[in-house]
């Protein structure tokens, strides 16, 4: 005890500056702020990773359910009896029907490709509450027989569409008639416009009552899937398959770990891309330390040499100066991820307000699937940056160190 509190009492007390030596404790401040802004740095950038990825999976899933069972043709009859099966399975918490199809809708001379989804509201709900996304209308204007349509946000404008507007909708499937081949359509009263933030939704979908869409599309009592609820979302891929194994027949199954994989793993790729290149700033910040430590252990030769004369030995002396470096990375670790964690929790209002200030929008809806700049910081994120940069601290002390502790005392003395 007493062995390590005297090195680390020297340790310490190195750090601190006196006029003989304030350009060696000025370039240790220099070696800390450099590693504090490189953990910042990292820190700031996981986050906003992480904040991406949450968000893409929140707003996903608001539209869309964790699971989904369609027939193999694009057809599921006796879809009543499946349901209730799906709804007393392990582990599912809600199933709803649905009709999925692509087609285009059309208001004056402005047309443009949308996905026609009908469903049942009071189902939809237990499976995707989209009650917060709704800009006006309710999920329960979609009455049967009223041709009531909700459009999103982006679509709408994009038509020049509004609410109580009349658009038609038009499907590739069509009708002989005398003249040909006529495309099916059927014109819908706008009932609501839905804003769920990602651009690639906002401009594509459109919420029918799925009875109207079956009469348009002629499908007669069919549908195209049920869409499930699970308990755990994460156990979604295990707990569709099991689920339609239990139907028995042959159906396709999909989760929203697969029908959104690309977002994911591009994120993820990318997180761990930044991750190295900024790794690699965090160490040339920590390498800094030991031209500090060179410094340090030049102007402590009388110092080493004393001690060593009083019995010190060479590890003793290894390990003050291991702790007078690691001290200087803990410092500087510590500073930045302190700021990491401000920056990263007042993130969006710094963003606000740079763009107010530039008047410039750094975020495209358009480009980047969403508007915002959302940041999330994990404690296991966190705790890997600090013990990659205190690891790499403590590298750049032995070096020096090991000088340190093989200098004789007599050559030291004699040089002084």
């Amino acid at each position: 005890m007493m062995g390590y509190w005297y090195e680390g009492f020297l340790g310490l007390r190195y750090l601190r500056a006196s006029p003989h030596r304030g350009i060696v404790s000025l370039i240790a401040a220099i070696a800390m702020i450099g590693l504090a802004l490189g953990v910042a740095v990292l820190v700031v950038v996981l986050s906003v990773m992480n904040g991406f990825e949450e968000e893409l999976r929140t707003r996903i899933l608001s539209l869309t359910a964790h699971a989904t069972i369609s027939g193999l043709e694009g057809r599921m009859s006796d879809w009543r009896t499946h349901e209730d099966r799906l709804e007393h399975f392990p582990g599912i918490v809600a199933a709803a029907p649905y009709i999925e199809e692509q087609g285009m809708v059309t208001h004056g001379d402005k047309s443009a490709g949308i996905l026609l989804r009908g469903v049942l509201p009071d189902a939809e709900r237990k499976v995707a509450d989209l009650t917060p996304h709704l800009l006006s209308g309710r999920l329960s204007d979609l009455t049967p027989g009223k041709y009531g349509v909700i459009l999103g946000k982006d679509l709408a404008e994009a038509i020049g569409a509004k609410l109580g507007d009349r658009v038609v909708v038009i499907v590739a499937q069509g009708d002989v008639t005398p003249v040909g081949v006529m495309p099916r359509m059927r014109a819908f009263q706008v009932v609501g416009i839905v804003a769920v933030g990602m651009y690639e939704y906002d401009r594509r979908i459109a919420l029918f009552a799925m009875q109207d869409v079956a009469k348009l599309l002629r499908m007669g009592d069919d549908i195209t899937g049920i869409r499930l609820n699970v308990a755990d979302m994460y156990a979604a891929p295990r707990v569709v398959r099991e689920s339609a194994a239990a139907l028995g027949g042959s159906y396709l199954v999909e989760d929203w770990t697969t029908q959104h994989a690309n977002f994911f793993r591009s994120i993820e790729i990318t997180k761990r891309i930044l991750f190295i290149m900024l790794s690699a700033v965090v160490a040339v910040a920590a390498f800094n330390i030991v031209s500090t430590m060179v410094m340090v252990v030049k102007s402590k030769r009388r110092d080493i040499a004393i001690l060593r004369t009083f019995g010190s030995s060479p590890g003793s002396i290894l390990s003050v100066f291991v702790v007078q470096g690691s001290l200087i990375g803990m410092l500087g670790i510590a500073l930045g991820v302190a700021s990491g964690v401000l920056i990263a929790t007042n993130l969006q209002s710094l963003v606000h307000g740079l763009e107010g200030v530039v008047g410039f929008k750094f975020l495209d809806a358009r480009v980047y699937f969403m508007s915002d700049l959302p940041a999330h910081v994990r404690l296991s994120d966190v705790v890997e940056i600090c013990a990659f940069s205190f690891v790499l601290a403590c590298l750049s002390t032995l070096y020096p160190a090991w000088r340190a502790a093989r200098l004789l005392p007599a050559e030291s003395l004699r040089n002084d």
